[in-house]
């Protein structure tokens, strides 16, 4: 008898008939001879009407209590969950994440596990019953709730599924797998039958939406295989793991982009030891995240200093790098907002030369600038203009031939 970990997504809950739905593919699962522990997500956009409830009595809510009451969401959705097994004839019983073990640090809003102890999950299994956890929530050494951030259910499913040493994590949710690039921006993207977990990783940290970050970091670490897949349809969703053959044709496996890039520029920055910590340690302190960092050459002492940020955090960083600058002696600090990132990637890259030419010429032929590049060893970014993405995506898609099988 397998256990398998299924999680399952706000717009898979988002109402009481797909919580029935969704009952009856755990019951399906069940019914196949396997363990079943499932994960859910608040019902669709009931986390951001809390959030909105929440500022609506209070200018600036106090963490603990925000994430209090945010946890409620996952709370209703696995609670309306098991009343739907039991309806069906199949014990469930219902846990928060406190109940299920999923310990984590005091940072309110972006706490992390710590530990997961499942030991009232595996007692409620031995009872038959099918267990439902509330995600994105955990509790701390002092007892107090926490949430893990956006997307934090998937990490809560991944958690679980290693704590428990599961077969599998299956994660569903409104899209049937991992395609070559986003579907809705581009129609022609293909579905992908598997993708490592590095592969992966580097496309959702560079603009694909399909499975939190730290999820894949998770699957990884603890070897868990991470099934990617349709709550609405039955159809072979995408498996994250490990075991991804190095010999497939095509060494790149998706265009990655996001529209959420801003740059900044400290121009006439003094070449000496120091400036870049002057300048990097004040915006780490302000929680101030940097993503693409490039120095130009130094002539005659005196470089140019760019990185890029999301643009949410453009008018907080200006704040703090503006007085910098003229503190160390820079000539001016200018921004720009209307950027955006298009990245190849692929683990077979690294083994093969010429993907880099053949995507600055790709990008040539379409007449679109690259401001700045930023590499991995399975990874190629380009920063251009935000208004240019749909049209790098479609000439890169087509001049890596992705929509052709491998």
């Amino acid at each position: 008898m397998a256990l398998i970990v299924q999680k399952y997504g706000g717009s898979s809950v988002a109402d009481a008939e797909k919580i029935k739905n969704v009952a009856r593919r755990i019951v399906r699962t069940k019914e196949a001879g396997n363990q079943v522990v499932v994960v859910v997500s608040a019902m669709a956009d009931t986390t951001d009407e809390l959030v909105k409830l929440a500022y609506q009595v209070a200018e600036h809510p106090h963490t603990r209590e925000l994430d209090v009451l945010l946890s409620t969401g996952e709370v209703v959705s696995s609670t309306l969950l098991a009343m739907a097994l039991h309806s069906m004839g199949h014990p469930a019983i219902s846990l928060s994440g406190a109940q299920a073990g999923i310990r984590t640090d005091a940072a309110f809003s972006k706490a992390r596990i710590t530990d997961i102890d499942p030991k009232r999950v595996a007692k409620e299994m031995e009872k038959g019953n099918i267990v439902i956890v509330a995600g994105f929530q955990g509790i701390t050494e002092d007892m107090d709730i926490t949430t893990l951030g956006r997307g934090g259910s998937d990490t809560t499913a991944v958690a679980l599924a290693a704590g428990l040493k599961a077969k599998a994590c299956e994660r569903y949710t409104d899209v049937d797998g991992i395609y070559t690039s986003d579907p809705r921006l581009l129609p022609e993207a293909r579905k992908l039958t598997e993708i490592s977990y590095e592969e992966m990783l580097e496309m959702v940290t560079y603009g694909f939406k399909a499975i939190h970050p730290r999820a894949v970091e998770l699957g990884e670490l603890f070897s868990v295989p991470i099934l990617v897949a349709s709550s609405f349809n039955d159809n072979p969703g995408t498996l994250i793991h490990k075991e991804v053959s190095m010999e497939v044709r095509n060494k790149v496996r998706g265009i990655a982009h996001d529209p959420d890039v801003a740059k900044i520029t400290v121009v006439g920055v003094p070449d000496q030891p120091g400036i870049a910590a002057a300048i990097f340690v004040p915006l780490a302190e302000a929680g101030i995240s940097i993503d693409t960092i490039v120095q130009n050459a130094s002539i005659e002492n005196i470089t140019d200093l760019t990185f890029t940020v999301a643009k949410s955090q453009l008018k907080g960083a200006m704040a703090v790098v503006e007085p910098i600058s003229g503190s160390i002696g820079a000539r001016e600090c200018v921004s720009d907002s209307k950027l955006g990132k298009v990245s190849i990637i692929g683990t077979g890259m690294q083994y093969a030369p010429g993907y880099a030419a053949r995507m600055f010429d790709t990008l040539k032929k379409e007449n679109i600038n690259i401001q700045l590049i930023a590499t991995s060893e399975i990874r190629i970014t380009c920063i251009i203009d935000e208004a240019r993405i749909k049209d790098a995506v479609r000439a890169l898609h087509r001049a890596f031939e992705l929509e052709t099988e491998d």
